[in-house]
């Protein structure tokens, strides 16, 4: 495999980046982007005058309930888990004091 991406290319986006990478990783890191290249060139040859550009590969259909009004819960049912309540609302505790504010 011909290496597409060099060494000094490496170590020029490392330093862009703000990187130092080490030799080891220099060479491993040439190697990767080198064998990325050359599949995205593989991908390049393949004909596609003819397919639709997609989104997805499969059709996606969302479904969803009509957005029609309808009753919400009584205040008994809304609060009938909670662990405190002052009338029909949740009690919580005080998160200000008066003077705080």
């Amino acid at each position: 495999m011909a290496r597409k991406i060099d060494e000094a290319q490496v170590r020029h986006i490392g330093h862009l980046s703000r990187l130092n990478p080490t030799d080891d990783e220099v060479r491993l890191f040439s190697e990767q982007l080198s064998a990325i290249l050359e599949y995205v060139e593989q991908l390049n040859e393949v004909e596609t005058a003819d397919v639709p550009p997609t989104a997805h590969a499969l059709p996606v259909k969302n479904v969803f309930r009509a957005d029609e009004p309808r009753p919400g819960l009584a205040p008994d049912q809304a609060l009938a888990n909670a662990p405190q309540r002052e009338g029909s609302f949740f009690a919580v505790p005080k998160v200000l004091d008066q003077d705080s504010a």
